[in-house]
């Protein structure tokens, strides 16, 4: 059985693997020396990945990256608690969703220079671009939870004699919580991306900052490594909540599939 499954899982790495060999051909035989240094074959791209892990450079933009990323999420975290009150209580959802509605749409991206010009080039400008691109998606996928709570949970607990603290914490919260976690997969997801372009033009470290410094001096292969670790390291942090919550959240349906 264990070696039917690791069968299975090497089938699924099958595309991978012609796209990795035809771009490796295509890099070597067919472009010529100008194009094969704007598209570097994946073997350099790999020589170049472990130079940059060898000096330490990499590690030091990866962390630099993922510190600016936790500290924007917990500034954004408070999404969740005004997203529970905005679902609880009309008047306050009536009073904050326009607000809401004109800020949102702005992609994050349009903040920067704004941001610069407020905090300046460095940690703060990065994270307050992070924040916005983390903020939104956890606050309407929030609300969106709280009002489709199903609502004879909420009728039984008055039943049962709760109270109004008691029903937004046993009852809404957790019948809330598998749509808040997708709200912070999406978020994070946003605010990784928003945090390589707010690094691309305002930051001197990070991936982003990486990216744009290889780019003067035509290190091509220094480009994809970062390109390559910000995929990678969006996709472990997708994993880890998505193991987190099926492991704190086992009845959620929607974290199983």
């Amino acid at each position: 059985m264990n070696y039917l499954r690791s069968m299975f899982q090497l089938r699924r790495l099958v595309l991978l693997a012609i796209l990795l060999a035809s771009w490796e051909l295509a890099s070597r035989f067919i472009l010529d020396k100008t194009q094969a240094t704007l598209l570097p074959p994946p073997s350099g791209v790999l020589n170049g990945a472990i130079e940059l892990s060898s000096s330490g450079e990499l590690w030091k933009h990866v962390l630099d990256s993922l510190r600016r990323e936790f500290i924007a999420f917990c500034y954004a975290s408070v999404a969740i608690p005004l997203g529970i009150m905005m679902g609880c209580f009309k008047w306050l959802n009536e009073q904050v969703d326009p607000i809401i509605e004109i800020l949102r749409p702005i992609p994050p991206i349009a903040w920067i220079p704004l941001s610069i010009l407020w905090f300046g080039v460095g940690n703060t400008q990065n994270q307050f671009i992070i924040f916005l691109g983390i903020f939104f998606p956890i606050l309407l996928n929030t609300i969106d939870a709280v009002k489709n709570v199903e609502p004879s949970l909420i009728r039984a607990a008055r039943c049962l004699g709760a109270g109004d603290w008691n029903v937004i914490t046993r009852v809404i919260l957790r019948a809330a919580l598998p749509q808040i976690t997708t709200g912070i997969r999406i978020g994070l997801g946003v605010g990784w991306m928003a945090l390589v372009a707010a690094e691309l033009v305002g930051a001197n470290s990070g991936l982003g900052f990486l990216i744009n410094d290889a780019r003067t001096v035509l290190r091509t292969d220094f480009i994809l490594t970062g390109m390559l670790a910000i995929g990678l390291i969006g996709l472990c942090i997708d994993r880890i909540i998505r193991y987190s919550a099926k492991t704190l959240m086992p009845w959620a349906r929607s974290l199983n599939s």
